[in-house]
């Protein structure tokens, strides 16, 4: 199932009004059942996510080594050295970790909370995932369990294989025979294996085919002739009923369905898999129709203290047995337990062949079963080549594809499955165009290449002309792509070819010389990390001791991560003020004479005489310059270090907040009269402006953001020309996004129409909250909309249909702002310990600068200029002067 399949489009339900709070893990007890490769990705992930935590894990698996890598099970024939299967072990050093191999569990008592092991030793948990897997399923028939018969599953099921074999052909003094039961993926590298040991091997698959579940007709035909090529025999529409002994009591013969006889030496079942429910089933747990423990999306079995993840789960009465569900399901757990909201979603990951010697590869609909799909195939029984794609009914939209022979293609398509091809199909796979037909094709940045891992083109990308990884070797290692199945190292190959090309000399987009990558990607590794402090960011990715450049972005993406993430709360300018520039750190501008500007808030530009006259005050007592910006705000201008706190407190106390007119955030929602005055208003904008800027207040992202509300088409609040421009229609709203001024202006892009205010809400949050992830260092929104994949209409999809299904992720985060939302001017005020740093002499806090100078120009204070005489010391005294002549002021004026 594809994300597009799963996602809901938007509609006017209710936001989410209140952060959900995070569970903590401290002093929790997890527990793990399963040492397999899910069973790792999730202790992994949780050691990686929660570097800090006071959690205690133990892992227990069945078998005697530590996890290994059975994806590529059948590589150990190349050394017959388990070692060279294990996964990363480094995991297991962590003194909070527990490994337990060669014990299996026995029994879960959900009331007491324990799984006891066959050892009989007891271990409690407060948290219990259940990684079990699947076991080897062969059809009942007389005589399979005859010395001499395989599964082909584990480490052992190969050591033991591989024994026999040797130990049987020196007995017989004769090259052996050898059946092998199933047709799948796993029969036939259990063939090749066979035949790489001189085996003389024939495959009995029920199916009219090979490899029914993953290729059509056409394809498993072709299949066929590819592997009796190899000298393996091949028996479809048949089954093994019975198997009868040799003389000595072994393997002897293993009789077919349809009454013929095969001799058989050695037989290996490949029949399938079942999930191993059976502990699980016996605790009470729910259980699907077809075996399996029963999940959610969020993964957790009926039993709100334990989840499933792996082949052991049935999600969507499926248990999947391919590695990459069971990632992401490990990944979905660890991030709930984090207190995260990820959920687990099916997609169609596609199949490969490999390990045989012959090469197959299909995914998506290969039997063109969707309603209106076309096929389009190519045929080569000279060359043994096969291939077909599945197409919309008008001929664009790839929908499936199967390869046999030759997959060159396979890796770049598969990524493309549910999106236009961008090519005539039939050039695409035809032998002359094949080449040519895709040559200009881009992988859209969100276009996932390695399944197994999710990593999408764009982090391929990122690593080349980021990274300087110029290798693939070099981008698994950055990536991890690559680095279970293999099947996506085409395509790595072509990304990293064609960024090289692109770029001639690798161009680095580091965010500076301490990390290795944009801020993009620092913020995605820093929310999976969850580190909080810049040592422990620099520490785990980057190198040194930071720079004015990062210091700053790592200041806002922890800031911006406690806020959306529910960590902690962490506000720039209280635990972060060491890294932030003086405009940050000091919650205000400061201008060319080293002073600062006070510039409040004023929602939509709306402000009442009590309030106006608290600004005038201010301004008159401090002797501030003040203007009236674009902004529909009023600027103060002119104050010193140590008076922010005391004009800071007197604007607190008349119910202002002193505004991010300084910061790489929020800066204003700007509005025109809409409906409450204008005869041409048709909605409210005023009263959505003040909601708005409310909601977004102290929103951090990678550059200043710029909202507008026009009540009409008249549209007097200049809204195209925002970061997010709202224009009032009669049936609702439409909102733009991408516009703004400056040196290089940009036009708002429409990205919906006639919204209401519920879903126009909800667009806004989904596409803030995803520009404020993915763009870069000091990216204004504009830049990052013409430079999405895809564009606009790319975009639209994403946060209007949510067709990756990150929608309510984005709302989320975002709500959680909203809710941990703190007035840092307020606390700066109220909090004597952060009021005491707003001097500008350490040793003497009562003392200005002696520098500063000031002329009065048309009634009002300014820095003086180089050689500019009548200046005064202060701001304040060139006020006082000023009002004490006023004429002076006309006189500029007429001048």
């Amino acid at each position: 199932m594809t994300s597009s399949e799963t996602a809901a489009p938007l509609d006017a339900s209710p936001l989410i009004s209140a952060a959900s709070t995070a569970p903590s893990l401290d002093d929790q007890r997890i527990v793990v059942v399963g040492g397999g490769m899910t069973g790792h990705r999730f202790a992994a992930r949780l050691q990686a996510q929660d570097p800090q935590g006071a959690w205690r894990l133990t892992v227990i698996g069945e078998e005697p080594q530590q996890p290994y890598d059975r994806v590529h099970l059948s590589n150990w024939f190349t050394r017959k050295d388990a070692s060279m299967l294990a996964l990363d072990t480094a995991v297991w050093d962590d003194p909070r970790i527990e490994l337990v191999t060669g014990d299996k569990v026995k029994a879960i008592d959900r009331d007491a909370q324990t799984v006891t092991t066959a050892a009989g030793v007891v271990h409690p948990y407060d948290r219990l995932v259940l990684a079990t897997g699947s076991w080897a399923w062969a059809p009942r028939a007389e005589g399979k369990d005859l010395p001499g018969s395989f599964s082909y599953r584990t480490v052992e099921d190969v050591e033991n294989l591989a024994a026999w074999v040797a130990d049987r052909s020196q007995a017989l003094a004769r090259p052996l025979r050898g059946v092998v039961v199933g047709g799948g993926v796993l029969g036939l590298e259990a063939a090749a294996a066979l035949k790489n040991m001189e085996v003389d091997t024939t495959v009995v698959e029920f199916a009219d085919r090979l490899m029914s579940v993953q290729l059509d007709q056409g394809g498993g035909e072709m299949l066929r002739l590819l592997i009796e090529d190899l000298g393996i025999h091949v028996r479809t529409g048949v089954g093994a009923s019975r198997f009868t002994a040799a003389e000595d009591g072994a393997m002897g013969t293993a009789h077919l369905s349809d009454d013929s006889e095969v001799p058989a030496d050695v037989v290996v079942f490949s029949t399938g898999i079942r999930p191993r429910d059976r502990v699980a089933r016996e605790a009470g747990l729910a259980i699907g129709e077809r075996g399996g423990v029963i999940v959610g999306e969020t993964c957790q079995t009926s039993d709100p203290s334990i989840w499933a993840i792996g082949e052991c789960a049935s999600y969507e009465g499926v248990c999947a047995g391919l590695i990459a569900p069971g990632n992401d399901m490990a990944d979905v757990v660890v991030d709930a337990l984090l207190g995260g909201d990820r959920t687990h979603h099916r997609a169609d990951d596609g199949t490969k062949l490999k390990g045989v010697g012959v090469e197959a590869a299909a995914f998506g609909d290969v039997n063109a079963v969707s309603a209106g799909a076309l096929e389009v195939s190519f045929v080569d029984p000279v060359h043994r080549n096969y291939r077909k794609l599945v197409m919309s009914d008008d001929a664009k939209i790839l929908l499936g594809g199967v390869f046999v022979g030759d997959i060159e293609l396979y890796s770049a398509l598969r990524p493309l499955i549910g999106r236009e091809l961008g090519a005539d199909p039939s050039a695409v796979i035809a032998p002359e165009g094949a080449g040519d037909a895709m040559a200009g094709a881009e992988l859209p940045d969100d276009a996932v290449v390695c399944s197994c891992n999710n990593v999408a083109a764009g982090t391929i990308r990122e690593a080349v002309t980021e990274h300087d990884c110029h290798t693939v070797g070099a981008i698994k290692e950055c990536t991890k792509a690559g680095t279970v199945c293999g099947s996506c190292v085409p395509t790595l190959t072509k990304l990293l070819n064609k960024e090289l090309e692109k770029s001639g000399i690798a161009v680095s987009k580091a965010l500076c010389e301490h990390f290795a990558m944009p801020r993009a990607e620092l913020f995605k590794l820093v929310e999976e990390g969850g580190q909080e402090t810049f040592t422990e960011v620099v520490t785990a990715h980057g190198r040194g001791r930071g720079c004015a450049v990062c210091r700053p972005v790592v200041a806002s993406i922890l800031s911006t991560l406690g806020a959306i993430t529910g960590r902690r709360h962490n506000p720039v300018g209280r635990q972060l003020g060491a890294l932030q520039d003086t405009n940050d750190f000091v919650m205000a501008n400061i201008q060319k004479d080293g002073t600062y500007s006070v510039i409040p808030a004023i929602p939509a530009g709306e402000i009442t005489p009590d309030k106006l006259m608290v600004i005038a005050e201010v301004a008159k007592d401090y002797g501030l310059y003040v203007k009236l910006n674009g902004a529909q705000r009023i600027g103060m201008f002119g104050a010193r270090l140590e008076q922010l706190p005391e004009i800071w407190k007197r604007l607190v106390d008349a119910g202002f907040q002193s505004g991010h007119a300084y910061g790489k955030s929020l800066r204003m929602v700007k509005a025109c009269l809409g409906t409450n005055w204008c005869r041409f208003g048709v909605q409210d904008s005023t009263t959505l402006a003040v909601a708005f800027e409310k909601r977004y207040r102290g929103l951090r992202s990678p550059h200043k953001i710029k909202i507008s509300v026009s009540g009409c088409a008249r549209e007097c609040a200049e809204a195209q020309g925002k970061d997010v421009g709202i224009i009032a229609t009669n049936k609702g709203w439409n909102l733009y996004v991408g516009g703004n001024g400056g040196m290089t202006p940009a036009h708002g892009k429409l990205l919906a129409e006639d919204l209401d205010e519920v879903t126009l809400q909800r667009c806004i949050d989904r596409f803030l909250m995803l520009y404020i992830r993915e763009a870069d260092k000091v990216q204004r929104t504009a830049r990052w909309v013409e430079e999405y994949p895809g564009g606009i209409e790319e975009l639209r999809r994403v946060i209007v249909d949510d067709t990756l299904g990150i929608g309510e992720q984005l709302e989320k985060a975002m709500q959680r702002h909203v809710d941990s939302y703190v007035d840092e001017w307020a606390e700066a005020v109220y909090n004597p310990e952060r009021a005491a740093k707003f001097v500008s002499f350490v040793n003497a806090p009562d003392q200005s600068d002696p520098q500063l100078a000031y002329v009065i120009e048309r009634g009002q204070p300014r820095p003086a200029q180089p050689g500019e005489t009548d200046t005064f010391p202060t701001m304040q005294a060139a006020s006082q002067h000023a009002m004490a002549h006023p004429g002076t002021a006309d006189a500029d004026l007429e001048n």
